[in-house]
């Protein structure tokens, strides 16, 4: 019977032999992979949550850590030399906090207030003082007031009443649900841009514009729903509401599509930026310009956020009062996101045609050399 070689006779399975796929004698398991080319691309997507955790720290705590009055327009009611003497007092000694005035009555002091010329006025009385305020101008600047006014008051060994005069709806006690709404707006428009920005290279230009309107009139037609009829922060003034939320959602959804296709995966940190960092910090729904640092009460003139949130402040609360260059701001938001657009636009067509000749020049190559 002649000798069969290893590779001619049949194996058992005790003499099976060793593939490569399984392990070597002494190894309890597969080899683990090295971990030296993982760490470049992980700290590279690390870098988005770091950049948000200290851009959305540096500008929530650099704008909200200290609020002090800077400027605060206040009045003082009366006319007798007694309160021309005290106001002047007042603003002498309070230095750049308050810009102080007199005014003869308390129904010119309510006008003011109703005119947002003012925040706050107050008036000493023979047996107590009033401070008039207007909680749907600013909830938070009326308590600063009162803790302006209260020492003054007590020093004077007068109590001291609070007349709101235009106070904020019945359903919005902290007078802060247009600042809450606002923050809706804002996300579900920048939110908005990413997943129509995936998509917007099957449309051509008019139809991407298209998109933009369409997905802020959605945008701004849910939180309306949300902040009218089910919460009644908003009771009057619906239709003209979502006109103003229309254009301000728009504005970020088409400035999120032009940045798209330069900024790739760094659009959601950069609208983040735009939108929450800058955007609702200097918008004023938590403290006014007047008592904020420097920076973002120089941002409140001209941030689109702002302009929205006194724009729809005043058709709810300061019917009749002028809303003409908010709507303007409003609207010169949009010339950035639709040049944007439409440049790049231009940019993926020239790239694509581009594309197409070369590809039309190799084939004409391996046609030759065929």
């Amino acid at each position: 019977m002649t000798l069969q070689t290893a590779y001619e006779r049949p194996h058992t399975s005790a003499e099976l032999p060793i593939t490569p796929s399984e392990p070597r004698r002494g190894h309890t398991g597969p080899r683990r992979p090295r971990t030296g080319g993982v760490w470049k691309p992980l700290g590279l997507t690390m870098l988005i949550p770091f950049f948000l955790a200290t851009v959305m720290g540096l500008a929530y705590l650099g704008a909200f850590h200290q609020p002090a009055p800077h400027h605060l327009p206040v009045a003082v009611v009366g006319s007798s030399p007694q309160t021309l003497v005290f106001a002047q007092t007042l603003k002498n000694e309070s230095g750049e906090e308050l810009d102080v005035r007199t005014v003869p009555d308390a129904a010119t002091a309510r006008q003011l207030i109703t005119d947002r010329q003012i925040y706050a006025a107050y008036a000493p009385g023979q047996d107590a003082a009033t401070l008039l305020v207007s909680s749907a101008a600013s909830e938070t600047t009326a308590n600063i007031a009162q803790k302006v006014f209260l020492p003054i008051a007590y020093q004077q060994h007068l109590p001291l009443k609070i007349d709101d005069v235009v106070p904020a709806g019945e359903h919005d006690s902290t007078g802060q649900g247009l600042f809450f709404l606002l923050v809706a707006l804002s996300i579900g428009g920048y939110a908005s841009a990413i997943p129509i920005s995936g998509h917007m290279g099957r449309f051509r230009l008019a139809g991407r514009f298209g998109l933009a309107a369409g997905a802020g009139a959605v945008v701004a037609g849910l939180g309306l729903i949300i902040a009218g009829p089910i919460y009644h922060i908003i009771d009057a003034s619906i239709w003209g509401s979502w006109l103003i939320s229309w254009l301000y959602v728009s504005a970020i959804v088409l400035l999120g599509m032009g940045l798209h296709p330069m900024l790739r995966h760094w659009t959601t940190p950069v609208l983040t930026l735009l939108f929450v960092a800058l955007n609702f910090t200097s918008s004023g729904g938590i403290f006014v310009p007047e008592v904020q640092p420097g920076l973002f009460a120089g941002l409140s003139t001209f941030w689109n956020g702002n302009a929205w949130l006194h724009a729809v402040q005043t058709i709810a609360y300061f019917p009749g009062q002028a809303i003409g260059l908010d709507l303007l701001m409003l609207a010169l938001w949009l010339v950035p996101g639709a040049l944007l657009l439409v440049l790049t636009h231009i940019w993926s067509v020239r790239k694509t045609r581009l594309a197409d000749e070369n590809a039309s020049v190799g084939e004409l190559d391996e046609a030759g050399a065929a």
